[in-house]
């Protein structure tokens, strides 16, 4: 870039603050100093020549400013996190703000950088990561959004249907899938507004061309905006709908096949490079778990596996499971945190399980809550009572632990904003985990 070393000046408030170009630069094009420069990055005519007023807080600018030549964020102990927030927001450098908070998200060194204490006691339903930061926490029929700042938004209130799932379309969008109350009508998904709560559109149903009351579950998204939910009605709509994120019509529907468990599905993943869908119905929902992939190109079951026939122990009990497409298998979890893994270019195969990854042995807590997967960048993750086991490399070796023993058993987490998320069930206390930022060289 053809950046001048031109020296800027600005009035902010009343104090005078004088800068360079190369210092503004590093705002980027999109921040309100980014139209002081032309395409090249040289500064416009007049950006030397007279002093720039803004009428905003001078403290908070000194703050930013000094971010900008650093890179590092340093907040006085008299200056309001929360009015920083504001003024970056003004200034275009939430997202610097946000970087030199926390850096890239690495499972082996995350640190607990808050706790917040829910609006109720008692087992919350989900917690799911916002791509911004922020996240939302689903407990009954109330659902609570808060953004990167963890400032609550107005929380979404369904009337007494049960949350069963939520997912975030994009940072202003939340879709919620929700129980059926019988004689209501009600149930099935909306799309909500992050910020206000409001209901923007409900997701249908049709049944032979009529639309039909049903209970929605599990939720995943795919890249080209298709919106996946396990679904149970009362005739004959079991199994998996699709609708278009954007329209909210739904565009296609996977019958249950005779035999096997779709609509009761707790877990749904979009598996981008093979353009299927992972659907997984586990204990204790069924007696029995079902584990398959359908391709909706020619609406097949190109993959399946399933426990029945087989003996059952606790410790061969599968109670999550997550696809893992590099690797060409699936990686599922016993009540022990055992984990075992099956071959996808294997139909009806075995689980390989393997012991060394097992924490805890013996008497289970009085209220356990089941182990649940995620996988993030290369690393595997799987919660276990108050912790999280961080797993790496080609052989899944146990690299980190997240403990925070305050609040009970861990009910869900959740990955996403490069944080992440830790409901716990007793108190409904979730915790914010991040990386440190890079050191400043």
């Amino acid at each position: 870039m053809g950046i001048q070393k031109d020296r800027v000046k600005f009035n902010v408030g009343g104090r005078i603050f004088e800068t360079t170009a190369t210092t503004l630069a590093n705002a980027g094009r999109n921040s309100l100093f980014g139209a002081m420069f032309d395409d090249e990055w040289n500064l416009n005519s007049d950006a030397t020549i007279i002093e720039h007023f803004i009428d905003r807080n001078p403290n908070c600018f000194s703050v930013l400013l000094d971010l900008l030549r650093t890179g590092e964020l340093y907040l006085p102990q008299n200056l309001p996190e929360k009015l920083l927030y504001r003024e970056a927001l003004f200034y275009g450098l939430l997202d610097h703000v946000r970087s030199a908070k926390w850096g890239p998200f690495d499972g082996n060194r995350l640190r607990l950088a808050r706790s917040v204490t829910g609006q109720a006691p008692g087992d919350g339903t989900a917690i799911r990561a916002g791509p911004d930061g922020g996240c939302c926490v689903a407990h009954g029929s109330m659902v609570h959004v808060y953004d990167w700042m963890m400032e609550e938004h107005p929380p979404i209130n369904l009337d007494y249907q049960r949350v069963n799932d939520a997912g975030w379309i994009d940072s202003e969008n939340i879709v919620l899938s929700a129980c059926e109350r019988l004689g209501k009508g009600d149930g099935g998904m909306g799309l909500f507004s992050a910020s206000t709560g409001e209901l923007r559109y409900k997701f249908n149903v049709k049944h032979e061309n009529q639309v039909k009351s049903y209970t929605a579950g599990a939720l995943s998204f795919s890249s080209d905006y298709k919106l996946f939910s396990s679904c149970k009605g009362r005739s004959n709509e079991y199994g998996i709908g699709v609708w278009d994120q954007v329209t909210g019509k739904q565009i296609d529907f996977f019958y249950e096949p005779p035999g096997w468990s779709l609509g009761d599905a707790d877990k749904l993943q979009w598996l981008h490079g093979t353009n299927c869908l992972l659907v997984a119905t586990l204990f204790p929902r069924k007696d029995n778990c079902y584990i398959s992939l359908l391709d909706f190109r020619d609406k097949s079951m190109v993959w399946s596996w399933s426990d029945i026939g087989t003996p059952i122990t606790d410790e061969r009990r599968v109670r999550d499971a997550i696809a893992m497409e590099e690797t060409s298998s699936i990686c599922v979890v016993n009540e022990y945190e055992d984990l075992g893994f099956m071959d996808l270019r294997r139909n009806a195969g075995s689980v390989r399980w393997s012991s060394r990854s097992r924490l805890m042995k013996g008497k289970m807590p009085d209220e356990p809550c089941y182990p649940k997967l995620a996988l993030h960048d290369g690393q595997l993750f799987s919660s276990m009572n108050d912790c999280i086991s961080v797993f790496c490399g080609p052989d899944w070796v146990l690299t980190s632990r997240l403990r925070r023993s305050y609040g009970g058993s861990i009910c869900d987490f959740s990955i996403g904003g490069d944080r992440l998320f830790a409901l716990h069930s007793e108190e409904n206390v979730f915790d914010i985990w991040e990386t440190s930022p890079p050191p400043i060289i």
